[in-house]
């Protein structure tokens, strides 16, 4: 089982968009594939069209009181399910710290999953937090979807700087430019040019795109209902660039 996560301290970023639509791709190969949405607004979930509730909240799921695998949905994609969000996810951090290893009890809430699923993806809420750290440990891969303005790039190196310092491994950071509008000047020097510091980008980039958008109009991922849209070609040619990357994991 490979977990890739999806990640930026900043919101709006397109963030689940990616998680929905590359978990969406992945179970199109036939993968097994679970999509955890870690985000107590619960925006996968919606998408999905399963509503953002736990039995218990998040601290039965942490105390191991609930059951991870019972919690679990299936979706309307054949190999794709589900691990709903819930409100009480915004205690997620009090309720890791107070199992005094947080990390540890984050690895030990996936390892359950390893036998049923080839690939977990974590749509991860906008902070840095006891969550976030457990996450950044337990991934094999972390996404992170970046806007190409000059903000959204010192967001990038800040997050970069905290993976540093905590020691997170760097080969295991894939950025990627998301929401790119080509007729801005900016955008098409940032993702013709990107910065040193970006070294690990990925080739495929998102558009800013209605079809997106329209996500939550559809409930859906994009290449559902506008399979021949330039978003949907974008996601689809990013899903086969990572999974190259996926292949060359231990």
């Amino acid at each position: 089982m490979k977990t890739i996560a999806i990640y930026n301290i900043k919101g709006g970023v397109g963030k689940t968009a990616t998680a929905v639509n590359l978990s969406f791709l992945a179970s199109l190969d036939g993968a097994n594939t679970l999509l955890w949405d870690l985000d107590p607004q619960g925006a996968a979930s919606y998408y999905c069209r399963i509503k953002p509730e736990i039995k218990g909240g998040g601290k039965k799921l942490i105390d191991g009181k609930s059951s991870m695998q019972e919690s679990v949905k299936g979706t309307d994609y054949e190999n794709l399910d589900l691990l709903p969000a819930d409100f009480t996810y915004r205690h997620m951090d009090t309720f890791l710290d107070q199992t005094k290893d947080p990390v540890n009890r984050f690895n030990k809430l996936l390892k359950p999953f390893a036998e049923e699923y080839d690939y977990v993806f974590l749509d991860c809420p906008p902070s840095i937090s006891s969550l976030s750290e457990s996450v950044f440990a337990a991934a094999d891969i972390l996404l992170v979807p970046t806007i190409p303005t000059t903000l959204s790039l010192r967001t990038y190196q800040q997050i970069m700087q905290f993976f540093e310092q905590q020691g997170i491994e760097q080969t295991k950071v894939l950025p990627f430019f998301t929401m790119v509008d080509r007729r801005k000047n900016m955008h098409r020097l940032i993702v013709q040019r990107p910065p040193s510091f970006m070294s690990s980008v990925l080739k495929s980039h998102i558009p800013y795109a209605s079809e997106v958008e329209r996500m939550g109009t559809h409930r859906a991922p994009v290449t559902v209902f506008a399979a021949r849209s330039r978003a949907a070609r974008c996601y689809t040619s990013m899903w086969d660039e990572l999974r190259s990357h996926i292949y060359l994991l231990p």
